[in-house]
């Protein structure tokens, strides 16, 4: 899950800072009043709002499958998803399901076909 955005934050605090009950405030916002005391406590602490950075470690696989499919997708954009799999183990001999490459040609900019099948 994503975490709520710094201007959502800001926004928050502000109405809890001008007096608005925090009951009202976590409904006018759609968040939780713990969310509210938690925020507000993380700025008495830190003197900031930013989210915390999500923990473990960086994706390996991600990494690499998203430097190398946008060149092979230009160049084999009528693959299956399978069929991109298998070409991404075999040019870099790690293993990835079809459901990894969809999720990886999804978060690529631009509009890819997520071909499933052969037609």
């Amino acid at each position: 899950m994503k975490p709520y955005s710094k201007d959502l934050r800001l926004r928050v605090l502000a109405a809890v800072d001008r007096g608005t009950p925090r009951d009202e405030v976590a409904r006018t916002f759609s968040v939780s009043v713990p969310t509210i005391k938690r925020w507000l406590r993380r700025r008495r602490e830190t003197g900031g709002v930013e989210p915390r950075p999500i923990p473990g470690r960086p994706s390996v696989k991600g990494a690499a499958l998203g430097g190398w499919l946008p060149s092979h997708l230009r160049s084999n954009d009528d693959l299956t998803l399978e069929e991109h799999r298998g070409a991404f183990e075999e040019a870099h001999g790690v293993a990835v399901s079809a459901s990894t490459v969809g999720r990886a040609i999804s978060r690529l900019p631009g509009s890819w076909p997520l071909k499933k099948s052969p037609r």
